[in-house]
């Protein structure tokens, strides 16, 4: 074996990272049993991979925080490349974060959209779909999200949602009331202005007066009943029920295989979209 393989088999073992890009796998330094694993493929598109991943714990201010994001660019992948690398950093870094981390969350959202768009010269066109989830000394679970990428906790076999799908039809009133409209055409699904799939969303300059980057959050305490959390891009959730992926992956105890499993599946379900997934294992 060469000093490389040596030095990833290493990095495996203490979740630094695996061999492959597109996935790997971690583990908690103050809990034994909580564990993550990712995995991400590219869509049947044209375009270069859009889907990016965060998957990482880190030691802060005396506290472990695990850091979980998927970030699915549309018409660009400047954009959550630039999510990937700063919105975290951005949420630690607020005032009020560890007495409040609801509106820590809310306010670095707005404040790294609002970068974004002033400096829409150094960035493609386009956008990018957002869930965050920051677990806290493996007790407590702050998760955000704008656009259709989804959060799933499952406790006790039971599959619930902890982020909101921002439909522009759902949305249609806020929408209107901003100067925009909500429409079907051209193609099969409502859209803003005729455009985007999502009524929030980082960057999108053209259609920001209609568009929100205001994050849905919710506050979950991990209690001896939570067994994982799934956290996926639209790729996944457009061929998946919420039920059907806690119950492909629930006797699983490898995250990471988990989380290609679900992948997996969705291919098989004929998605064509990007597909990246994070799976955190409690038990």
């Amino acid at each position: 074996m060469t000093g490389k393989e040596i030095l990833h088999k290493m990095k495996e073992k203490v979740g630094l990272g695996s061999s492959d890009p597109d996935s790997g796998k971690g583990k908690s330094k103050i809990s034994k049993h909580v564990t993550h694993g990712y995995h991400l493929v590219k869509g049947k598109s044209n375009h270069a991979m859009e889907d990016y991943v965060v998957a990482e714990f880190k030691q802060v201010d005396h506290h472990e925080l695990g850091l979980f994001a998927i970030f699915d660019g549309h018409l660009s992948n400047s954009i959550p490349d630039y999510l990937q690398s700063h919105l975290f950093a951005n949420i630690i870094n607020e005032p009020d974060f560890w007495t409040n981390p609801t509106n820590a969350v809310r306010k670095a959202y707005e404040a790294t959209d609002a970068y974004i768009l002033e400096k829409a010269v150094d960035f493609s066109h386009g956008g990018s779909t957002a869930v965050t989830a920051i677990l806290i000394d493996c007790k407590k679970l702050v998760v955000g999200n704008v656009g259709d990428s989804r959060a799933v906790i499952c406790r006790n076999g039971k599959a619930s949602q902890l982020s909101i799908d921002h439909e522009p039809s759902v949305e249609r009133k806020s929408i209107e009331d901003r100067g925009g409209f909500v429409s079907n055409f051209p193609g099969d699904v409502p859209r803003v202005d005729g455009q985007l799939a999502v009524a929030r969303a980082f960057g999108d300059r053209s259609l920001k007066k209609h568009l929100s980057s205001e994050p849905y959050v919710v506050v979950e305490t991990i209690d001896d009943e939570t067994e994982l959390v799934i956290l996926a891009s639209d790729g996944l959730w457009k061929v998946m029920s919420n039920e059907e992926a806690v119950e492909s992956i629930r006797h699983l105890k490898d995250a990471q295989a988990a989380a290609k499993h679900l992948t997996e599946e969705a291919l098989k379900r004929k998605s064509r979209d990007d597909i990246s997934c994070i799976v955190v294992r409690f038990l």
